[in-house]
């Protein structure tokens, strides 16, 4: 498997830089499209598409590759790839039930491959503030393809206007989607990791009221308060006139699962008059949960660490690497989150793109799966 990953401010930088990449016989068959919503997606899949590349691509809250981090633009990491070791599925939800349409994901994915492998994205954001259930897709391709599965990813953002992400791939796209491009593990090899650093604090809560994304009450006590009592505010009227959700990613919930697992999870709206908060992903009612201290800045020697241990234990190589962020990270950490994504890129020096998220799929140390919130996940691909 070859790589090259590509940048440009315009439609015209990337055909430019598309068109030096392929000057020495290149042949990509694969592109990884990351990009702001400001962008003319359109015309940059024509171009790929002219090229017969298949896309996997979504809009951001930021782009980066290789040395390079930006806002606006577009990043593209590039396989060439042989077709017959990936397919790409592509489903928009409408009315469906998540689990439901993830379910038969799975099982379209096993009529291909297998043992099928999962790169995940769907949309973070819409216009009316509705959240993709995450949960239920991690959840939904597990009940066909079983908990072994190697599924990483991230959702799509907005440049953090919340009005509406997009996914697309070739001649299709939309608002409410998920995508996967299923990888033949049998013939390319996936490693990575996710990692949060977000430290639990204080004593376990309880969701008691909520339906979907929206949490009403919390230990009986309107979820809005307890929350605000919880980073020592009184009113939101103290607040910064930052958006609502800068503050969730600073403090996000640690969702405690069935399996002795955690999970983040940012507030990213609220209802002053309901008193409740808007997740991520849906809490059902009875969900315990810690709240988080905002992370100092050793997490980003946590995130290396921990890779750089992986690297070693499992005596891997790559040929390309995918990085997902969440841009809770960026709006945390600041210009310190770039450190985080280059120290990555330096373990395995190999092409790599990735984006700014707002959410996150991949797999902890020693846990399952899970849909995430505040968390770097990566991912390396390698032909065997």
């Amino acid at each position: 498997m070859k790589a090259k990953s590509i940048k440009g401010n315009s439609t015209e930088e990337i055909q430019k830089a598309l068109s030096e990449s392929l000057a020495d016989g290149f042949k990509p068959t694969l592109a990884f499209v990351f990009c702001s919503i400001q962008q003319d997606i359109t015309a940059i899949s024509s171009m790929l598409k002219a090229h017969d590349i298949t896309i996997y691509g979504n809009t951001t809250a930021g782009e980066f590759k290789d040395n390079y981090q930006g806002e606006g633009s577009v990043v593209c990491l590039l396989l060439e790839i042989n077709p017959a070791w990936f397919t790409l599925l592509f489903e928009i939800i409408g009315d469906r039930n998540v689990r439901d349409v993830a379910r038969q994901m799975g099982a379209d994915a096993l009529t291909k491959f297998n043992k099928p492998a999962f790169i995940l994205t769907a949309n973070g954001a819409s216009e009316n503030g509705e959240t993709m259930d995450g949960e239920s897709i991690v959840r939904g391709i597990e009940d066909s393809v079983g908990v072994d599965v190697s599924i990483i990813g991230g959702t799509a953002g907005d440049d953090f206007t919340l009005t509406g992400s997009l996914v697309f791939t070739n001649g299709l796209s939309s608002r409410k989607a998920i995508m996967a491009l299923v990888l033949d593990e049998d013939k390319v090899a996936i490693n990575g990791l996710a990692i949060s650093g977000w430290k639990p604090v204080g004593t376990t809560k309880t969701i008691t009221k909520s339906e979907g994304g929206w949490i009403y009450t919390i230990d009986d006590k309107p979820a809005l308060e307890i929350f605000l009592n919880y980073m020592g505010r009184i009113s939101l009227e103290d607040e910064s006139p930052d958006p609502f959700y800068h503050i969730g990613f600073n403090y996000p919930l640690q969702i405690q699962k069935a399996n002795g697992t955690t999970a983040m999870c940012s507030p990213i709206m609220f209802n002053k008059a309901e008193g409740s908060l808007l997740c991520e992903y849906t809490l059902p009612t009875g969900t315990r949960f810690r709240f988080s201290l905002p992370p100092d800045f050793d997490i980003i020697e946590e995130v290396i660490t921990k890779s750089k241990e992986l690297k070693n234990e499992k005596q891997v190589d790559a040929d390309a690497l995918l990085i997902f962020s969440c841009a809770g990270r960026l709006t945390t950490l600041g210009p310190m989150a770039n450190e985080e994504v280059e120290g990555l890129k330096d373990i395995w020096n190999v092409p790599m793109a990735g984006f700014y998220s707002y959410g996150e799929f991949g797999r902890a140390t020693n846990a399952r799966h899970e849909f995430h919130s505040t968390t770097i996940s990566w991912a390396t691909l390698k032909e065997k």
